[in-house]
């Protein structure tokens, strides 16, 4: 709050010192055993002047006093001092919230923060937090915020928080305290303010030691990792995706983790086609890539093609034949892949560079001579690593590219281009998966060469980490594009498919991929996922929030006819989610006859009370059947609404007897491949299952006919669906089951 000078005098609050010197910083004073960090970072990132200062009268219950030199005014108390920064900022940094919901979602947190205070009830306090964080990477939206600055500033001055960290009761809190102690400032000024035999200071060291092996870090990942060389502020990364499909779930890990990064060290990420392969590429793959970082909330400092340098690549490789670094070769393709596995060199392999210069030019030219031939690197064809054995660096394709159409006949490969730009774009640290590493050689060997050869090109650091993987799934674009033009599934954004459009389509939420992603941390060992994990993690997101609603299958529902029900049908209004008023409400109508679903019948006696959900008791008083005593086709009943639905066995969903039902086609789906792990040679033809979707007809309440492509339900005691077709006149709605992380199918397989 802001207090008046006297006033501040008047109620027993520190007054300002006589000496306090007339500037325009402010000044931020402290109890001396406990700098305000949070503030000091916030008010960095801000670029707001702050001088702290410990006032020697300050005892451990003080507040943080802010002394505003230009009013002679104060600010008293973290949550207040933390909201005058932000909205003072003199940069771009929104700690307070791009958004007015963002910004009371802020002060939500701030307000909380006074609770966290050692105690009995400490643990219990964090843990609101760490259920909140469980699918989360900060507290508010997708940026730090003065929400994280404070709630993090409170647990760093807690002894007691210790205790608890280090308990492993608490992976998701834990994960983000630990995140935010190694971002900068955060970093910085905890390394420079805290004793070394504190506990923050002890923290570092061990998070420096272990590398994040406290107990949960298996199931939430790490992030305790240094880049190489990494200079606080000129971290640069790049997501480099080829436009030849679209955009897997490992793609997704590899855009976030350089997102991570980038963040961490307060650099930036640039995003760049690698458009070198005119064959495979489309304009569409480009846009829905586009599209899907977008959706995941990814931001990049500039978008860029690797065709914006082929230009610079063609002057490069003829600078690269000068050198003797590359050399023209015609071997056959089958020949020379045989040669490479053998060691064996090409018979062209040191002809002269006025030869391969000479052939170049046919290259360029795409005449016959020039497509019958490549350019390959010399680098070594006795090399254990045989991705050190003369790989191609540029090869001729006359397809027309979807940038520069027939411009090139020629173009770099992927070993060739990806360093080179790489360090024209300035990229410092090149992200890749581990199953590249034998490749880390040769991304070195030709990054040298090409700086002998092009004067001033900087040096970049390869990371690699380790790749996502998922039982009875293929992430290989070559074998997904071969399911898309084999037509086994619908396209790339088929339900079935790993892509960020098709787990999405299924009903997956960009949070929870988003936070599975970044729970898996950028470790590199090498781990094949269960696919329950990700989506009990989605449950999470879904469940407090979808609206509820009834269906019955139409090949089994039973009419249950009430002696006593309503003449007339009789409207009652609903909330669609009984713990979350924002789902709104729904309509439902009391007639006296209602559906039942047949396997709930079939669980009845007669003469059983029962209970009508959100209606009232009934008594079934017979049940029909056919001739053999099979099928169960229609009952008989009588409402008992003075009856206790405590006492009742079963509690029974119900459809009115309406026209305004509607018709629904719930459908499921299993795995593409019926192996969980496909290994080198195996045929993907002999795995594909040939029963992964099926689907059933249903009708639903009359209140489905108002819901749109894309919205997540529950159909009671079925499971959670989204809409994939919404009601259209004469078409039925489909909706497609979401997996809650149960084994068990929603809707059981014919099969």
């Amino acid at each position: 709050m802001l207090i008046d000078q006297s006033l501040g005098s008047a109620i027993g609050l520190p007054s300002v010192p006589d000496s306090m010197p007339q500037s325009q910083t402010n000044v931020l004073l402290h109890w001396e055993r406990l700098p305000p960090l949070a503030i000091k970072a916030a008010a960095e990132i801000a670029g707001v002047s702050i001088e702290l200062k410990a006032d020697p009268k300050f005892g451990k219950d003080s507040l943080p006093l802010l002394l505003l030199q230009s009013s002679r005014e104060e600010l008293e108390g973290g949550p207040s001092v933390l909201r005058f920064i932000a909205r003072t900022a003199i940069t771009s940094q929104e700690l307070y919230g791009s958004k007015a919901l963002a910004a009371v979602q802020v002060d939500q947190w701030l307000d909380f923060s006074s609770a966290i205070v050692s105690g009995a009830g400490l643990e219990a306090v964090c843990g609101v937090v760490d259920q909140f964080l469980s699918l989360r990477t900060y507290l508010v939206g997708y940026k730090l915020s003065i929400a994280d600055l404070q709630i993090w500033g409170q647990l760093q001055a807690s002894l007691q928080w210790e205790k608890i960290r280090k308990s492993g009761k608490l992976p998701h809190l834990t994960r983000w305290f630990d995140f935010l102690s190694h971002t900068s400032p955060l970093k910085e000024l905890l390394e420079a303010n805290v004793p070394k035999k504190s506990a923050a200071a002890e923290r570092l060291k061990d998070a420096a030691a272990n590398k994040g092996s406290t107990k949960g870090a298996a199931e939430t990942g790490s992030f305790e990792i240094d880049l190489k060389d990494a200079v606080e502020g000129k971290v640069v990364t790049r997501f480099p995706p080829e436009p030849s499909g679209y955009l897997h779930i490992g793609h997704a890990k590899a855009a976030l983790l350089n997102q991570f990064f980038a963040q961490r060290y307060r650099g930036k990420m640039l995003m760049r086609f690698d458009d070198t392969n005119p064959s495979k590429e489309k304009e569409e793959f480009s846009e829905n890539i586009i599209q899907d970082v977008a959706a995941l909330g990814i931001t990049y400092e500039k978008l860029t093609h690797t065709s914006d340098y082929f230009p610079e690549m063609l002057d490069l490789a003829e600078r690269l034949i000068n050198k003797g670094y590359v050399y023209a070769d015609d071997t056959p393709l089958e020949q020379m892949r045989e040669e490479r596995m053998e060691g064996i060199e090409s018979k062209h392999r040191n002809r002269p560079a006025e030869e391969s210069l000479a052939v170049w030019k046919e290259m360029v030219a795409g005449t016959p001579a020039g497509q019958a031939n490549c350019m390959r690197f010399k680098i070594s064809m006795s090399n254990l690593n045989k991705a050190m054995r003369d790989p191609v660096a540029y090869r001729c394709n006359l397809t027309p590219h979807i940038r520069t159409g027939s411009k090139y006949k020629v173009y770099p490969t992927y070993d060739c281009a990806c360093p080179f730009v790489d360090a024209l774009e300035g990229v410092t640290h090149a992200l890749r998966t581990s199953e590249y590493k034998d490749r880390e050689d040769q991304f070195y060997w030709v990054l040298k060469a090409q700086q002998e050869v092009w004067p001033g090109l900087p040096w970049v650091h390869i990371w690699d980490y380790s790749r996502l993987s998922f039982i009875n799934t293929v992430l290989s674009k070559r074998k997904l594009t071969w399911f898309v033009q084999t037509a086994l599934v619908e396209g790339w954004n088929d339900a079935r498919m790993p892509t960020v459009q098709g787990v999405m389509r299924r009903g997956m939420q960009v949070s929870a991929l988003r936070e599975f992603i970044l729970s898996q941390g950028a470790s590199k060992n090498v781990t094949v996922q269960e696919w329950d994990k990700i989506w009990t993690m989605n449950k999470k997101v879904i469940d407090p929030v979808c609206g509820r609603h009834t269906a019955v299958l139409k090949s089994s529902k039973v009419l249950l006819r009430l002696s006593n029900g309503p003449d007339e049908p009789e409207i009652m209004i609903l909330p669609r989610h009984k713990k979350f008023e924002g789902a709104g409400t729904k309509a439902t109508t009391k007639t006296k006859e209602v559906w039942l679903d047949a396997e709930d019948v079939q669980l009845l006696k007669e003469g059983e009370e029962v209970t009508l959900m959100d209606w009232g008791n009934a008594i079934v008083q017979t049940i029909s059947k056919s001739a053999d005593g099979n099928t169960i086709t229609g009952a008989e009943g009588k409402l008992h609404l003075e009856g206790s639905v405590k006492t009742t066995k079963w509690k029974l969903h119900w459809l009115p007897n309406i026209s305004e039902l509607v018709p629904l086609r719930l459908v499921d789906f299993d795995h593409l491949i019926t192996k969980k792990k496909l290994e080198e040679g195996d045929a993907i033809e002999d795995y594909v299952n040939k029963n992964s979707r099926w689907e059933v007809e249903a009708v639903g309440d009359a209140n489905m006919r108002k819901l749109q492509k894309g919205e997540v339900l529950q159909l009671e005691r079925k499971g959670y669906f989204i809409i994939d077709q919404p009601h259209l006149k004469g078409k039925p709605m489909v909706l497609f089951a979401i997996p809650d992380g149960r084994q068990k199918a929603i809707i059981p397989s014919p099969s």
